[in-house]
């Protein structure tokens, strides 16, 4: 049995290994466990995804398009945590990066003086 993710490039360790950071989707009620065998953490941020385990891969496991920090996955990933697909996703990296930027922006705006 399998279970799908979206995944983020976390970090690439030593030009080898690839830190994919696994989101929850919403989808499941929350009681499953994560690759590791252990209890997901929390899953709410505000309305964003949140990390629920993390998967270290060989980056040659990856697609060629997305080895770089910030790329998105959607990815499967049997329960024994062996990664069985990685789909790029540049529309929600694109997607991310605005919403990001946006968030950065509104944050870096002075407040009104009272």
């Amino acid at each position: 049995m399998s279970e799908t993710y979206t995944g983020v490039l976390d970090r690439i360790v030593d030009g080898e290994q690839a830190v994919l950071l696994l989101e929850d989707d919403g989808d499941d009620d929350g009681a499953a466990e994560n690759v590791s065998g252990e209890a997901p953490r929390d899953r709410t941020a505000g309305g964003r995804p949140t990390v629920v385990d993390e998967l270290v891969v060989g980056v040659d496991a990856l697609p060629a398009a997305g080895r770089h920090e910030g790329a998105v996955f959607d990815v499967r990933v049997e329960t024994d945590g062996t990664l069985l697909e990685a789909t790029y996703r540049a529309d929600a990296e694109g997607e991310r990066r605005e919403s990001a930027r946006e968030r950065f922006d509104r944050l870096s705006e002075r407040l009104p003086d009272e």
